[in-house]
């Protein structure tokens, strides 16, 4: 092989294992023990649906020691369901929220969490220490949206089994999903659900670009020398 392309092939392998290829860095945490990232990441969330019949937003909290603080709400309800008590209190984009997709950047190496907060029956947490060690709210795969049993009221036994998403959310997105604490606790963990993925970070992006550069230039003065 050419001296100069084997260079810029190293070259781009380097930059690859530098930057990374497209995929952020991981999570420390995305799931029911907290939410923290190694690097600046931004997460798009997406509304799936509800099943609350509590008026409902949903928000990030940083958690610094024992205090927790709101630092954006994701998605607000105007009403509590579609239509009162139908389909177990659905609430659909357009209906109950009017903006279906919200973005937010979590600085490297703070510490957050999810809350659910509906009325007077206050806010649960998707970190479950948050609430005195009771997990109120399920992360996953897509599997976890088919699992749910979104149309009935009953307690969602495979919840012990969802409470990590960070491989999820950087490969096709993540779900989150929480039982309000309503309804005698009833634990059926299909109040508020949303989806959310990570979206790669501009730096990595621009060492692929520098890589592949190398790449093409090193391909273009073979070109030249062969011709000449």
């Amino acid at each position: 092989m050419n001296t100069k392309l084997l260079s810029a092939l190293t070259a781009t392998a380097a930059a690859t294992a530098l930057f990374g290829t497209g995929a952020p860095a991981q999570a420390f945490s995305f799931g029911t023990t907290g939410i923290k990232f190694q690097q600046d990441t931004s997460v798009t969330f997406n509304f799936k649906e509800s099943h609350g019949m509590y008026t409902s937003s949903l928000g990030v909290y940083t958690v610094n020691d024992s205090v927790i603080e709101r630092a954006a709400i994701l998605f607000e309800e105007t009403k509590s369901s579609d239509n009162g008590g139908e389909n177990e209190w659905k609430g659909t984009v357009g209906n109950t929220v009017s903006v279906g997709s919200s973005a937010f950047t979590f600085v490297a190496n703070k510490v957050y969490t999810l809350g659910l907060s509906s009325g007077d029956n206050g806010t649960v947490y998707s970190t479950s220490a948050l609430n005195a060690g009771a997990q109120l709210a399920v992360l996953g795969g897509s599997s976890l949206w088919n699992a749910l049993g979104k149309e009935t009221t009953s307690t969602f036994q495979a919840a012990g089994q969802f409470t990590d998403a960070t491989a999820s959310l950087f490969n096709g997105g993540a779900v989150i999903s929480f039982d309000d604490g309503g309804n005698g606790n009833d634990a059926d963990f299909q109040d508020f659900t949303v989806t959310a993925e990570a979206v790669p970070e501009p730096m990595t992006m621009t060492g692929l670009a520098l890589g592949l550069g190398g790449l093409v230039a090193a391909r273009r003065r073979r070109a030249s020398k062969t011709a000449s």
